[in-house]
């Protein structure tokens, strides 16, 4: 009962004061711009909170959900990926390219062939990074960064290419084919009320959660890899093989930001726009992974938060609160997370000191 209390004070506790104050600072915010903060907020929860508006949170949630368990399981084995932007990338441009170029392909054959493609690009985008630092020590962060926006300039690349490109004027690919679709029936969507682009990718979503907390807490492979992540040496001493263990943890990782990016297009997207700026799942997945506290459940509901933000901050401009507000949210919930972590390491460092000392005496 006392461990379980306190994993719930030292974890989730700062997590929640944190939205609180986020949402203060937002407050203030609206205050200072003269707009009222009761029908603002009021807006952003009506959005959110009726079956059609849920319906449309679970879908605007589920590849920030899938990113964020990426970003998360690279946390927990002690390597930060911060390149689950080009791997989404990559993964979203696979699974359209297999969509297009094979649409005759019955749909129970042609969605588990887009997913396959996306992983498989996603994989190699972590496992590239991994064998740079591997064999050349060179630093995984600085590879990931530059890989984002190779896979950001090939995306746009192949969606020049004249197979895959938009036969009408839209600077996009041609859309994938309907059997690649993740949508729900028309008719069921219209009958129960839901929006226009429901799809069953959060089923896909939950399965995933399962399986990585499943991998992380109860496999021999997950306890190798969080022995790496919580200490190198210590694991390499015991035994582990570290290298092996990176380029693991970057693969599966990869698995899952691509993976994210495939069901983003088959579930909503359809077909992918020539970029001018980065989109930002991957980096998003960073934010929702840390309001998860990198656990697989929690990693869940903040990606249903962070997709109940994004959606229902699209709808403040109705009541005359700017969208950008949520980014203001976003943001300083993020920096009162770092500080609490700050603020946590170092009464960690004081309990082990004070317990050193108690032990000379």
């Amino acid at each position: 009962m006392n461990k379980r209390k306190s994993i719930l004070d030292n974890r989730f506790v700062p997590i929640l004061f944190s939205i609180v104050l986020g949402f203060l600072v937002g407050a203030v915010f609206l205050a200072v711009m003269g707009l009222s903060v009761g029908t603002a907020y009021g807006r952003l929860l009506n959005s959110v909170t009726s079956l059609k508006g849920f319906s449309y949170v679970v879908v605007y949630a589920v590849p920030y959900i899938v990113a964020g368990l990426s970003v998360a399981f690279s946390f927990r084995t002690g390597v930060f990926n911060i390149g689950a932007e080009g791997q989404f990338v990559v993964g979203s441009m696979a699974a359209a390219v297999v969509g297009i170029l094979f649409p005759d392909l019955p749909k129970p054959i042609l969605i588990p062939f887009c997913f396959l493609a996306a992983m498989f690009f996603g994989a190699l985008w972590g496992i590239v990074v991994a064998v740079l630092k591997i064999k050349w020590g060179i630093n995984e962060v600085l590879s990931m960064i530059m890989f984002n926006w190779i896979a950001f300039y090939l995306s746009n690349f192949v969606a020049g290419i004249p197979a895959i490109h938009s036969d009408g004027s839209a600077e996009a690919t041609k859309n994938i084919s309907a059997n690649a679709s993740m949508l729900l029936p028309k008719d069921f969507i219209k009958s129960v009320g839901l929006c226009p682009t429901a799809n069953w990718g959060i089923l896909v979503a939950i399965a995933i959660m399962i399986i990585v907390w499943l991998v992380i807490d109860k496999t021999t492979l997950g306890y190798e890899l969080k022995s790496v992540g919580a200490n190198r040496f210590a694991a390499e001493y015991g035994g582990i093989n570290v290298n092996r263990s990176i380029l693991t943890a970057l693969a599966i990782s990869g698995i899952l930001s691509g993976l994210a990016g495939a069901l983003q297009l088959m579930g909503m997207g359809n077909r992918i726009s020539v970029f001018t700026s980065q989109e930002g799942f991957g980096f998003a997945g960073i934010v929702v992974a840390l309001i998860g506290v990198s656990n697989p459940f929690g990693v869940f509901a903040a990606g249903l938060f962070y997709g109940a933000l994004i959606y229902g901050g699209s709808k403040l401009n109705l009541v005359g609160a700017p969208t950008q507000l949520i980014n203001v949210i976003v943001g300083t919930v993020v920096f009162f997370i770092a500080i609490s972590s700050i603020f946590q390491f170092k009464g960690l460092r004081r309990r082990l000191q004070s317990k050193k000392e108690g032990k000379k005496a």
